[in-house]
This record gives structure tokens, sequence and C-alpha cells, in this order.
């Protein structure tokens, strides 16, 4: 090989170095954070969950932005088994509350010409909330009395979740205006370890390429022999 064609493969070598080593960090930084979760964010009964932080609406409910379940670009989980929610909701307002899961469609058919508010966005450092009023005058009618819940409950519910599309509401439970509740969430996702190592396993292989490129790109050239 001459001098020139050994360059031009070193330089691959070092630049596929530089990629597999970029993916090999990121990996095990995933992996890293998926395991430590997994082992200091559940709880006793095995679910990853976040604070109860405030949530308010004037109007007659609060329903989160639509959640697209699997076969989707926006799908929250890509397997068959997309593991276990858990809602609760604490009454900081004085009246009791509901707070359901159902299929989005369901969902703005029960509040249509109804005001509420819908979480638009999240930020939890420190935690805040956006909302898109949506305007009406129509009262919806107890929740409760709805039959479009596939999860629901007074102060908490879980839910097997299920592909499709999906909002959360929480309301009085009467169904009356002027809405405000400690909301938190928990979620038990399968495999969520099996993950982590899997991540650190790719991790490492991609360190062992990374390392034979860069011995590859850094070899000096062959000596040629010299015959008399």
């Amino acid at each position: 090989m001459s001098n020139a064609s050994r360059a031009r493969t070193s330089a691959v070598a070092l630049v596929g170095a530089a990629i597999t080593g970029l993916i090999a960090f990121t990996l095990i930084l995933g992996g890293a954070v998926l395991l430590w979760a997994n082992s200091h964010y559940k709880d006793s009964s095995g679910y990853v969950s976040t604070g109860n932080e405030r949530f308010a609406s004037s109007g007659y409910a609060i329903t989160s932005d639509k959640l697209e379940v699997g076969g989707s670009p926006g799908r929250l989980l890509g397997s068959d088994r997309y593991g276990t929610i858990r809602l609760t909701a604490a009454p900081r307002g004085g009246k009791p509350l509901f707070v359901g899961v159902a299929r989005t469609s369901d969902v703005d058919a029960y509040l249509r010409d109804s005001a509420y508010s819908r979480v638009t966005n999240l930020e939890f450092t420190p935690f805040s909330a956006t909302y898109s009023s949506r305007l009406g005058s129509r009262a919806p009618g107890p929740p409760a009395a709805q039959d479009i819940w596939v999860a629901q409950g007074s102060r908490s519910l879980t839910w097997d979740v299920e592909s499709g599309g999906w909002s959360v509401v929480v309301m009085n439970r009467d169904g009356s205006r002027g809405v405000t509740a400690g909301v938190g969430a928990g979620a038990k996702v399968p495999y969520l370890s099996t993950l982590g190592f899997v991540a650190l396993g790719l991790g490492i292989a991609f360190i062992v390429a990374t390392a034979m490129l860069t011995l590859y790109g850094t070899r000096p050239p062959a000596r040629k022999l010299a015959y008399a």
C-alpha cells in the first residue's frame, strides 16, 4: 500500500474511532442513567414517580395533551408491553376530585363547548405548567356518570397502558368549575433495568471497536526491506 493510501486509510479509521467513541459514551451514559433511576427513584410498589405538583383551572377540567401510545412517531413506548401508570390527585380547592383516563376523542366530545384547560408543556426544575385554554359555557356534567373511562378514581388510579391516543382528565367530582389539585404520576416500566444493562453492553462493544480503530489508524507504516 502506498504512503498516500495508507494515510487515507488511517484518517478514515480515526474518524470512525471518533464516531464509535461518541456512540459508546452516549450508550454508557444512557445505561447508567437508566440503572440509577431504576434503583433510586422506584418506590416500594416498583413505580418511578414524580412529586405532587399544583395544577389549576378556572374551567370545568384539566386535561393532558394527547398521549400517543404505540404505532406512531410520538409513541410513549415501542413494544407490546407498555407498562403501568399510576396517577394521584389531592384536592387543594376544598372540593372532592375525579381523575380519569379516556381516549382523547371521547374526552373532546365530553368537554365540547365547555371551558377547560389543556396542559401543553411541563417544566420540572423548577416546576411550571403551560396551559391552553378552551372557552365554552356548557356544563359537561359529573365525570363519573360518563362511560368513557378506561381507568378512574377519586384520589388515585392505576392504568395498564394500551395502544391508542389518550388523555388524562382531572375534574371536581360534581363537575363544577374551578379545579385545583396536586397531581403526581408514576410509571412501572417493564425491562427498565434490562434496557440499562443492554445499553451498557453495547457501549462496551463500541469501546472495543473504538480501541481497534484507533490502533489501526495510529499504527506506524510498515518498513520496506532493502535487499543488497
